[in-house]
Protein backbone atom coordinates (compact mmCIF):
# COMPACT_ATOMS: atom_id res chain seq x y z
CA UNK A 1 0.00 0.00 0.00
CA UNK A 2 1.25 3.54 -0.70
CA UNK A 3 0.51 6.82 0.02
CA UNK A 4 1.22 9.74 -2.05
CA UNK A 5 0.61 13.24 -0.43
CA UNK A 6 2.38 16.85 0.74
CA UNK A 7 4.63 15.75 3.87
CA UNK A 8 5.79 13.50 5.97
CA UNK A 9 4.32 12.79 9.53
CA UNK A 10 5.44 14.69 12.46
CA UNK A 11 7.26 12.62 15.02
CA UNK A 12 10.01 10.48 14.90
CA UNK A 13 10.35 10.23 11.11
CA UNK A 14 11.00 13.99 10.17
CA UNK A 15 11.55 14.67 6.65
CA UNK A 16 15.18 13.44 5.25
CA UNK A 17 16.87 15.00 1.98
CA UNK A 18 17.75 13.39 -1.35
CA UNK A 19 20.32 14.65 -3.85
CA UNK A 20 18.69 14.01 -7.79
CA UNK A 21 20.57 14.24 -10.92
CA UNK A 22 19.61 17.60 -12.37
CA UNK A 23 17.53 17.75 -16.01
CA UNK A 24 16.17 15.32 -18.70
CA UNK A 25 17.29 14.22 -22.08
CA UNK A 26 19.55 12.27 -23.17
CA UNK A 27 20.56 8.92 -21.33
CA UNK A 28 22.86 9.67 -18.70
CA UNK A 29 24.21 7.56 -15.89
CA UNK A 30 25.18 8.90 -13.07
CA UNK A 31 26.69 8.57 -9.07
CA UNK A 32 23.09 9.58 -7.01
CA UNK A 33 23.91 10.13 -3.29
CA UNK A 34 21.07 9.42 -0.99
CA UNK A 35 20.00 10.10 1.96
CA UNK A 36 17.33 7.76 3.59
CA UNK A 37 15.90 6.46 6.62
CA UNK A 38 15.52 2.72 8.10
CA UNK A 39 13.81 1.58 10.81
CA UNK A 40 15.50 -1.91 12.19
CA UNK A 41 13.62 -4.72 14.06
CA UNK A 42 14.35 -3.61 17.09
CA UNK A 43 12.61 0.13 16.81
CA UNK A 44 15.81 1.96 16.26
CA UNK A 45 16.03 4.26 13.36
CA UNK A 46 19.07 4.31 11.79
CA UNK A 47 20.01 7.37 8.73
CA UNK A 48 21.93 5.79 6.24
CA UNK A 49 24.05 7.67 2.66
CA UNK A 50 23.62 5.10 -0.67
CA UNK A 51 25.42 5.98 -3.74
CA UNK A 52 23.82 4.35 -6.59
CA UNK A 53 24.06 4.90 -10.28
CA UNK A 54 21.12 6.59 -11.58
CA UNK A 55 19.79 6.73 -15.25
CA UNK A 56 17.99 9.70 -16.93
CA UNK A 57 16.17 8.90 -20.02
CA UNK A 58 14.71 11.10 -22.28
CA UNK A 59 11.17 12.61 -20.72
CA UNK A 60 7.89 10.32 -21.76
CA UNK A 61 6.13 13.76 -21.33
CA UNK A 62 6.85 17.43 -21.46
CA UNK A 63 4.79 18.54 -18.47
CA UNK A 64 3.43 16.96 -15.27
CA UNK A 65 2.74 13.51 -15.92
CA UNK A 66 -1.07 13.04 -13.60
CA UNK A 67 -1.46 9.04 -14.80
CA UNK A 68 0.65 5.83 -15.17
CA UNK A 69 -0.06 2.02 -15.54
CA UNK A 70 1.85 -0.87 -16.43
CA UNK A 71 1.15 -2.54 -19.89
CA UNK A 72 2.98 -5.25 -19.35
CA UNK A 73 6.72 -6.40 -17.62
CA UNK A 74 8.41 -3.93 -20.35
CA UNK A 75 6.28 -1.19 -21.13
CA UNK A 76 4.01 1.30 -19.10
CA UNK A 77 1.41 3.86 -20.30
CA UNK A 78 0.96 7.45 -18.81
CA UNK A 79 -1.11 10.42 -19.56
CA UNK A 80 -0.51 13.95 -18.35
CA UNK A 81 -1.14 17.63 -18.65
CA UNK A 82 0.24 17.79 -22.35
CA UNK A 83 -2.94 16.15 -23.32
CA UNK A 84 -0.85 12.78 -24.61
CA UNK A 85 -1.05 9.19 -24.03
CA UNK A 86 2.37 7.43 -24.37
CA UNK A 87 3.87 3.78 -24.25
CA UNK A 88 6.89 3.91 -23.03
CA UNK A 89 9.70 1.30 -22.37
CA UNK A 90 10.81 1.90 -19.10
CA UNK A 91 13.51 -0.83 -19.56
CA UNK A 92 15.32 0.44 -22.78
CA UNK A 93 14.18 4.61 -21.77
CA UNK A 94 12.14 4.61 -25.19
CA UNK A 95 9.11 6.15 -26.71
CA UNK A 96 7.07 3.08 -27.88
CA UNK A 97 4.32 5.08 -29.61
CA UNK A 98 2.20 8.47 -28.45
CA UNK A 99 -1.71 8.55 -28.93
CA UNK A 100 -3.20 11.79 -29.20
CA UNK A 101 -6.96 12.86 -29.21
CA UNK A 102 -7.91 14.27 -26.09
CA UNK A 103 -8.24 17.98 -26.23
CA UNK A 104 -7.27 18.62 -22.23
CA UNK A 105 -5.01 16.70 -19.58
CA UNK A 106 -4.99 13.13 -18.93
CA UNK A 107 -6.60 12.26 -15.41
CA UNK A 108 -6.26 8.98 -15.08
CA UNK A 109 -5.17 5.76 -17.32
CA UNK A 110 -6.14 2.01 -16.86
CA UNK A 111 -4.83 -1.34 -18.52
CA UNK A 112 -6.80 -3.97 -19.96
CA UNK A 113 -4.36 -7.19 -18.75
CA UNK A 114 -2.86 -9.12 -20.94
CA UNK A 115 -3.76 -7.13 -23.30
CA UNK A 116 -2.23 -4.18 -25.80
CA UNK A 117 -5.13 -2.24 -24.81
CA UNK A 118 -5.84 0.47 -22.93
CA UNK A 119 -7.58 3.51 -21.32
CA UNK A 120 -7.43 7.31 -20.84
CA UNK A 121 -9.67 9.80 -19.45
CA UNK A 122 -9.59 13.16 -19.38
CA UNK A 123 -10.64 16.64 -18.36
CA UNK A 124 -12.12 17.10 -21.92
CA UNK A 125 -14.93 14.75 -20.23
CA UNK A 126 -14.09 11.86 -22.49
CA UNK A 127 -12.93 8.23 -22.18
CA UNK A 128 -10.51 7.28 -24.59
CA UNK A 129 -9.65 3.52 -25.61
CA UNK A 130 -6.03 2.91 -27.25
CA UNK A 131 -4.32 -0.14 -29.02
CA UNK A 132 -0.51 -0.24 -28.74
CA UNK A 133 -0.95 -2.10 -32.25
CA UNK A 134 -3.40 -0.25 -33.66
CA UNK A 135 -3.83 3.46 -35.03
CA UNK A 136 -2.49 5.94 -32.78
CA UNK A 137 -5.91 7.32 -32.76
CA UNK A 138 -8.75 6.30 -30.62
CA UNK A 139 -10.56 2.99 -31.28
CA UNK A 140 -13.33 4.12 -29.36
CA UNK A 141 -14.60 7.18 -27.64
CA UNK A 142 -16.88 7.21 -24.36
CA UNK A 143 -19.55 10.24 -24.19
CA UNK A 144 -21.65 10.60 -21.21
CA UNK A 145 -19.99 12.66 -18.49
CA UNK A 146 -20.82 16.43 -18.09
CA UNK A 147 -17.32 17.52 -16.31
CA UNK A 148 -13.64 16.07 -16.12
CA UNK A 149 -13.95 12.47 -15.33
CA UNK A 150 -11.61 11.41 -12.12
CA UNK A 151 -12.50 7.57 -11.87
CA UNK A 152 -11.85 5.11 -14.06
CA UNK A 153 -11.89 0.82 -13.52
CA UNK A 154 -11.78 -1.97 -15.61
CA UNK A 155 -13.86 -5.11 -15.01
CA UNK A 156 -12.71 -8.43 -13.84
CA UNK A 157 -14.33 -9.98 -16.91
CA UNK A 158 -12.48 -7.12 -19.04
CA UNK A 159 -15.90 -6.96 -20.82
CA UNK A 160 -17.46 -3.55 -18.79
CA UNK A 161 -15.64 -0.25 -17.79
CA UNK A 162 -16.81 1.94 -15.03
CA UNK A 163 -15.98 5.87 -15.30
CA UNK A 164 -16.99 8.16 -12.59
CA UNK A 165 -16.70 12.32 -12.61
CA UNK A 166 -17.27 15.67 -10.71
CA UNK A 167 -20.62 15.55 -12.41
CA UNK A 168 -21.78 13.49 -9.45
CA UNK A 169 -22.31 10.29 -11.49
CA UNK A 170 -21.08 6.91 -12.29
CA UNK A 171 -21.23 5.16 -16.09
CA UNK A 172 -21.11 1.34 -16.69
CA UNK A 173 -20.04 0.68 -20.11
CA UNK A 174 -20.61 -2.50 -22.45
CA UNK A 175 -16.64 -2.65 -24.40
CA UNK A 176 -18.04 -5.00 -26.80
CA UNK A 177 -20.47 -2.19 -28.08
CA UNK A 178 -19.04 1.33 -26.74
CA UNK A 179 -22.38 1.50 -25.24
CA UNK A 180 -23.33 3.30 -21.71
CA UNK A 181 -25.52 0.58 -20.37
CA UNK A 182 -26.04 1.93 -16.60
CA UNK A 183 -26.33 5.48 -14.76
CA UNK A 184 -26.29 6.27 -11.20
CA UNK A 185 -26.11 10.26 -9.93
CA UNK A 186 -25.91 10.99 -6.52
CA UNK A 187 -26.17 14.39 -5.01
CA UNK A 188 -22.89 16.12 -4.38
CA UNK A 189 -20.85 13.07 -4.92
CA UNK A 190 -18.16 14.39 -6.70
CA UNK A 191 -15.97 11.62 -7.26
CA UNK A 192 -12.33 11.28 -7.02
CA UNK A 193 -11.25 7.59 -7.88
CA UNK A 194 -12.79 4.21 -8.76
CA UNK A 195 -11.33 0.65 -8.33
CA UNK A 196 -13.16 -2.46 -8.85
CA UNK A 197 -12.69 -5.38 -6.56
CA UNK A 198 -10.97 -8.21 -7.89
CA UNK A 199 -13.02 -11.22 -9.19
CA UNK A 200 -16.35 -9.39 -7.81
CA UNK A 201 -18.84 -7.39 -9.20
CA UNK A 202 -18.66 -4.24 -6.87
CA UNK A 203 -16.19 -0.97 -7.66
CA UNK A 204 -15.23 0.84 -4.69
CA UNK A 205 -15.13 4.57 -4.84
CA UNK A 206 -14.30 7.84 -2.87
CA UNK A 207 -16.02 11.14 -3.28
CA UNK A 208 -15.27 14.99 -2.03
CA UNK A 209 -18.81 14.81 0.04
CA UNK A 210 -15.97 12.69 2.43
CA UNK A 211 -17.78 8.90 1.70
CA UNK A 212 -16.70 5.83 0.64
CA UNK A 213 -19.27 3.95 -1.23
CA UNK A 214 -19.05 0.33 -2.19
CA UNK A 215 -21.07 -0.01 -5.75
CA UNK A 216 -22.88 -3.24 -6.96
CA UNK A 217 -22.06 -3.30 -11.31
CA UNK A 218 -24.97 -5.39 -11.39
CA UNK A 219 -27.91 -2.75 -11.73
CA UNK A 220 -25.33 0.24 -10.77
CA UNK A 221 -26.29 0.82 -7.03
CA UNK A 222 -25.28 1.35 -3.94
CA UNK A 223 -24.24 -1.95 -2.13
CA UNK A 224 -22.84 -0.41 1.23
CA UNK A 225 -21.16 3.06 2.22
CA UNK A 226 -18.57 3.93 5.21
CA UNK A 227 -19.76 6.76 7.97
CA UNK A 228 -19.23 9.67 6.27
CA UNK A 229 -15.73 10.60 7.06
CA UNK A 230 -14.87 14.40 8.53
CA UNK A 231 -12.36 15.48 5.40
CA UNK A 232 -12.65 14.48 1.46
CA UNK A 233 -11.84 10.92 0.48
CA UNK A 234 -9.04 11.26 -2.13
CA UNK A 235 -8.41 7.89 -3.56
CA UNK A 236 -8.78 4.23 -2.67
CA UNK A 237 -7.59 1.22 -3.64
CA UNK A 238 -8.61 -2.72 -3.00
CA UNK A 239 -5.71 -5.61 -2.76
CA UNK A 240 -4.85 -8.17 -5.13
CA UNK A 241 -6.70 -11.06 -3.17
CA UNK A 242 -9.64 -8.42 -2.61
CA UNK A 243 -9.31 -8.81 1.51
CA UNK A 244 -8.74 -5.20 2.25
CA UNK A 245 -9.20 -1.91 0.85
CA UNK A 246 -7.57 1.57 1.75
CA UNK A 247 -8.99 5.12 1.02
CA UNK A 248 -6.91 8.48 2.12
CA UNK A 249 -8.10 11.95 2.66
CA UNK A 250 -6.98 15.83 2.48
CA UNK A 251 -6.60 17.80 5.17
CA UNK A 252 -3.95 20.61 6.85
CA UNK A 253 -1.78 20.71 9.93
CA UNK A 254 -2.47 17.38 11.27
CA UNK A 255 -6.11 17.81 10.91
CA UNK A 256 -7.31 14.70 8.15
CA UNK A 257 -4.55 13.26 6.16
CA UNK A 258 -5.03 10.00 7.56
CA UNK A 259 -5.89 6.66 5.78
CA UNK A 260 -8.21 3.97 6.86
CA UNK A 261 -7.70 0.42 6.36
CA UNK A 262 -10.76 -1.92 5.61
CA UNK A 263 -11.44 -5.53 5.76
CA UNK A 264 -14.17 -6.22 2.64
CA UNK A 265 -16.79 -9.34 2.82
CA UNK A 266 -18.70 -9.74 -0.09
CA UNK A 267 -20.64 -6.16 -0.18
CA UNK A 268 -20.19 -5.11 3.23
CA UNK A 269 -17.20 -3.30 4.32
CA UNK A 270 -15.78 -3.09 7.85
CA UNK A 271 -13.12 -0.33 8.64
CA UNK A 272 -10.51 -1.66 11.14
CA UNK A 273 -7.46 1.36 11.43
CA UNK A 274 -6.79 4.52 10.37
CA UNK A 275 -3.31 6.07 10.51
CA UNK A 276 -3.21 9.59 11.21
CA UNK A 277 -1.26 12.23 12.34
CA UNK A 278 0.61 13.62 8.53
CA UNK A 279 0.59 17.00 7.75
CA UNK A 280 -0.98 17.65 4.41
CA UNK A 281 -3.34 16.02 1.89
CA UNK A 282 -2.44 12.57 0.77
CA UNK A 283 -3.09 11.91 -2.42
CA UNK A 284 -2.83 7.84 -3.04
CA UNK A 285 -2.53 4.47 -0.99
CA UNK A 286 -1.65 1.68 -2.91
CA UNK A 287 -0.92 -2.08 -2.09
CA UNK A 288 1.97 -3.95 -3.14
CA UNK A 289 1.39 -7.51 -4.68
CA UNK A 290 2.92 -10.80 -3.31
CA UNK A 291 4.87 -10.86 -6.02
CA UNK A 292 6.81 -7.85 -5.42
CA UNK A 293 7.53 -7.87 -1.60
CA UNK A 294 6.63 -11.35 -0.85
CA UNK A 295 3.85 -10.55 2.11
CA UNK A 296 0.35 -9.29 1.26
CA UNK A 297 1.04 -7.09 4.14
CA UNK A 298 3.17 -4.28 3.49
CA UNK A 299 1.98 -1.34 2.54
CA UNK A 300 3.60 1.87 1.70
CA UNK A 301 2.94 5.37 2.49
CA UNK A 302 4.40 8.50 -0.19
CA UNK A 303 4.06 11.85 1.70
CA UNK A 304 5.49 15.16 -0.26
CA UNK A 305 7.70 13.08 -3.02
CA UNK A 306 8.09 10.63 -0.32
CA UNK A 307 7.87 6.99 0.40
CA UNK A 308 7.90 5.49 3.29
CA UNK A 309 7.14 1.15 3.80
CA UNK A 310 4.89 0.53 6.11
CA UNK A 311 4.21 -3.04 7.51
CA UNK A 312 0.61 -3.82 8.45
CA UNK A 313 -1.11 -4.90 10.64
CA UNK A 314 0.92 -2.42 13.26
CA UNK A 315 1.68 -0.57 11.27
CA UNK A 316 5.35 -0.57 11.74
CA UNK A 317 7.41 1.78 9.56
CA UNK A 318 10.64 -0.07 7.72
CA UNK A 319 11.63 2.39 5.44
CA UNK A 320 11.19 5.94 4.09
CA UNK A 321 12.82 7.24 0.85
CA UNK A 322 12.39 11.03 -0.29
CA UNK A 323 12.21 11.73 -4.08
CA UNK A 324 13.49 15.46 -3.82
CA UNK A 325 12.11 17.53 -6.39
CA UNK A 326 9.80 15.36 -7.38
CA UNK A 327 6.77 17.58 -6.31
CA UNK A 328 3.55 15.88 -5.31
CA UNK A 329 3.54 12.29 -7.07
CA UNK A 330 0.65 11.40 -8.87
CA UNK A 331 0.28 7.81 -9.39
CA UNK A 332 2.05 4.73 -8.99
CA UNK A 333 1.95 1.16 -10.80
CA UNK A 334 3.90 -2.04 -10.44
CA UNK A 335 6.46 -2.82 -13.61
CA UNK A 336 7.61 -6.23 -12.72
CA UNK A 337 8.66 -8.46 -10.03
CA UNK A 338 11.15 -5.91 -8.38
CA UNK A 339 9.99 -2.40 -9.77
CA UNK A 340 7.66 0.12 -9.21
CA UNK A 341 6.79 3.70 -11.82
CA UNK A 342 6.22 6.31 -9.74
CA UNK A 343 4.48 9.62 -11.22
CA UNK A 344 5.33 13.35 -10.11
CA UNK A 345 4.09 17.01 -10.52
CA UNK A 346 7.89 18.05 -12.05
CA UNK A 347 10.00 15.24 -12.60
CA UNK A 348 8.13 12.53 -14.98
CA UNK A 349 8.38 9.55 -13.66
CA UNK A 350 10.52 7.54 -11.59
CA UNK A 351 11.85 4.27 -11.70
CA UNK A 352 12.30 2.63 -8.04
CA UNK A 353 13.44 -1.01 -7.35
CA UNK A 354 12.81 -2.77 -4.60
CA UNK A 355 16.09 -4.46 -2.64
CA UNK A 356 16.54 -7.52 -0.64
CA UNK A 357 20.38 -7.48 -0.41
CA UNK A 358 19.77 -5.52 3.08
CA UNK A 359 16.30 -6.13 4.53
CA UNK A 360 13.83 -4.32 2.24
CA UNK A 361 15.05 -0.84 1.00
CA UNK A 362 13.58 1.10 -1.86
CA UNK A 363 15.90 2.85 -4.52
CA UNK A 364 15.34 5.28 -7.35
CA UNK A 365 17.41 3.85 -10.52
CA UNK A 366 16.38 5.94 -13.12
CA UNK A 367 13.79 8.94 -14.43
CA UNK A 368 12.11 9.07 -17.51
Amino acid sequence: MLLLGWQLKQGPLQKISCRLCAGMGKLQSKLKHSTYKYSRPDGIIEEKIQTKAFQEYSPAHLDTVSAVAALNSDLCVSGGKDKTVVAYNWKTGNVVKKFKGHENEITKVACIPNSSQFFSASRDKMVMMWDLHGSSQPRQQLSGHTMVVTGLAVGPDLSQLCTGSRDNTLLLWDLGTGQCVERASVSRNVVTHLCWVPREPYVLQTSEDKTIRLWDSRGLHIAHMFPAKQHIQTYCEVSVDGHKCISCSNGFGGEGCEATVGDHVGSRLKECEVEKGYSQIIFICFFLPCSLICSPDIVFHDLFSGLILFLLPSPACLFTLCLDGAGPLTSLAVGDTTSLLCASFNRGIHLLRVDHSRGLELQEVAAF
